[in-house]
């Protein structure tokens, strides 16, 4: 099967519960291995208030029949934010160097050139190599970095800050 990539419903919510949670053991998300336990129920509410917030989305990437990947889009809608999206993307550890990130980030930009979105922005641990080669080659440039940002394994760890501007 092909890699699809959609908006997600309410029916993905155990798959998106499992994805999340094996991008979160890999050690490289704001939330560390086991330290958040999501439910199907709490993945199925994160769900719904995304498709309600009409100025953010979250994307799964299926593959196989399981969810490959996810990736959140976080808009605002206040006059001077309503052109910018936060934006945080996982995939689980299955589907990794499979393009599914690449994927995701594809349709990613599709919604922000439709939503009239200017700018997408995110943060990476500066050690998270793999990640921040993807992000380069979707267009993301480092823009700073944000110094003793997350404490991680009993010391301080970097962050980018990375933004990519849509034409």
């Amino acid at each position: 099967m092909e890699m699809k990539v959609r908006e997600a419903v309410s029916t993905d919510a155990a798959g998106l519960a499992e994805a999340i949670a094996s991008a979160e053991d890999s050690g490289m998300m704001l939330f560390g291995p086991g330290e958040r336990r999501l439910t199907q129920e709490q993945a199925e509410r994160m769900i719904g208030n995304f498709r309600e917030d009409s100025a953010s989305a979250l994307f799964i990437a299926e593959h196989n029949a399981g969810i490959a990947g996810y990736l959140i889009a976080r808009g605002e809608d206040t006059g001077r934010t309503r052109h910018r999206a936060y934006v945080v993307i996982g995939v689980h550890h299955l589907a990794r160097g499979k393009g599914t990130g690449t994927a995701l980030f594809r349709r990613l930009d599709d919604w922000a050139r439709r939503r009239g979105i200017r700018r997408l922005e995110l943060t990476v641990m500066t050690e998270n190599e793999t990640a921040v080669a993807l992000y380069r080659k979707m267009g993301f440039d480092v823009e700073g970095v944000k110094r003793d940002s997350l404490f991680v394994d009993g010391r301080y760890v970097d962050e980018y800050y990375m933004a990519k501007m849509i034409e």
